[in-house]
C-alpha cells in the first residue's frame, strides 16, 4: 500500500509504547493523546502542522493506528491536509474494527458536541489484525460489543444469536458480519441521507451520555445505554413487542453493559442532544425498532415522553 509513498503514523501514547518498535524508522510518527482527548481542534492543529512542516505533498499516506477516535483523527488529518490524501486505518480495539474505521467517517468533537466537524472521507484500505483484542482490557471489549449488538438489532439477527451463545467463542464471525452490515449500508449511502442514518440507534442519546460523563464512559459503553433508551422509545411508539425489547436488554446484560444513568442528569442530556448533528428541523430524530433487525425513525416526540421513556430504561 505505500510503495515509495512518504508515510505519516499517527498512533496514541498507549500505541507507540506497545507497538512503536515495530513502526518503520522512516516513516514520520506523530503521537497524540489517549482516547477522546486526541479529537480536539488543539490535537487536530498540532497534527496538521507536523504534516506541512515535513513538505508532505499529495503522494504521501496517513496511516492511524489506534482505537476508534485515531482513525476519526487520522481521517480527517486525511481529508482536510492538501485538500484530501490517501489514508489507511489499522484499528486496534473492536469498536474500530466494527464501527468507526469502516465506513469514511472522519471527524473531531467541539465543545458543543460529539462529531460536530468533520469529512466524509473513504481510507484506501482498512487493516482488520484480531491480534490486537488480546492487547484490550475487559472492559474495553465488552464496550467495543455494543456495536456488535446494535448491528444485530437493526439488521442481521443472527449476530444476536451469536451473542447469547458464547460470544467469546464466535468473536471471528460477529466481527466479519458486523463489518459486513456497516459495509452494505454504507455503500448504498455513503453521505447519510436515509439509509445510513440506521447506524446511529441509540447513538443520539449514547453520544450525549459519553459528552455529559466528560468522557469517561467508553464510547460503547455510553451507546448501550442509549441502546436500551431507544429500545424504550421503540417499545413506546414505534410497535417494538416486549419480547423483542426485553430480547435487546437481556442481550445487553449478557454483555454486562451499562443499564443506569442517573435520573437527574435528564436536562443536561436533553440540551447536549438538541446539538446533536442529526437534528432536522430543529427537532430530535432517532432511529427506534418495529421489530429486531427492522429499523425506523421516530421525531416529534414531546419532551416529557422523551423523560418518561429515560426514567422507565435506564434513569435512576
Amino acid at each position: 500500500l505505500a510503495g515509495d509513498k512518504k508515510v505519516v503514523i499517527v498512533a496514541p501514547k498507549s500505541i507507540v509504547a506497545s507497538f512503536g518498535a515495530s513502526f518503520p524508522s522512516k516513516y514520520l510518527l506523530i503521537e497524540v493523546e489517549d482516547g477522546e482527548e486526541q479529537k480536539s481542534m488543539q490535537s487536530f492543529t498540532k497534527a496538521i502542522e507536523k504534516l506541512a512542516a515535513a513538505k508532505l505533498d499529495r503522494s504521501c499516506l496517513i496511516i492511524g493506528v489506534g482505537g476508534g477516535a485515531t482513525t476519526d483523527l487520522a481521517g480527517f488529518l486525511a481529508a482536510s491536509y492538501l485538500r484530501g490524501v490517501d489514508w489507511v486505518a489499522i484499528p486496534t480495539s473492536l469498536a474500530g474494527m466494527v464501527d468507526a474505521a469502516i465506513g469514511g467517517k472522519t471527524g473531531l468533537n467541539l465543545e458543543a458536541g460529539k462529531n460536530l466537524i468533520g469529512a466524509f472521507h473513504s481510507p484506501s484500505a482498512v487493516l482488520i489484525d484480531q491480534g490486537f483484542l488480546s492487547s484490550l482490557s475487559q472492559r474495553d471489549l465488552k464496550a467495543g460489543m455494543a456495536e456488535v449488538a446494535k448491528c444485530g438489532f437493526i439488521d442481521d439477527t443472527q449476530i444476536l444469536d451469536l451473542i447469547e451463545d458464547k460470544w467469546r467463542e464466535n468473536l471471528s464471525e460477529l466481527i466479519f458480519r458486523s463489518i459486513a452490515v456497516k459495509a452494505r449500508v454504507v455503500s448504498a449511502d455513503f453521505k447519510e441521507s436515509d439509509l445510513r442514518e440506521i447506524l446511529n440507534y441509540g447513538h443520539t442519546l449514547g453520544h450525549a451520555i459519553e459528552k455529559h460523563s466528560k468522557y469517561s464512559l467508553r464510547h460503547g459503553e455510553a451507546v448501550a445505554l442509549g441502546l436500551r433508551f431507544a429500545a424504550q422509545l421503540s417499545f413506546e411508539f414505534s410497535g417494538l413487542s416486549k419480547e423483542h425489547l426485553d430480547r435487546q436488554n437481556q442481550i445487553l446484560d449478557t454483555l454486562e453493559l451499562n443499564a443506569k444513568y442517573p435520573r437527574a442528569s435528564w436536562s443536561e442530556l436533553l440540551e447536549i442532544m438538541r446539538n446533536d448533528k442529526k437534528m432536522r428541523g430543529g427537532r430530535i430524530r432517532f432511529v427506534t425498532l418495529s421489530a429486531l433487525g427492522v429499523p425506523t425513525r421516530l421525531e416529534d416526540i414531546s419532551d416529557q415522553q422523551l423523560e418518561k421513556c429515560f426514567l422507565e430504561s435506564i434513569g435512576e
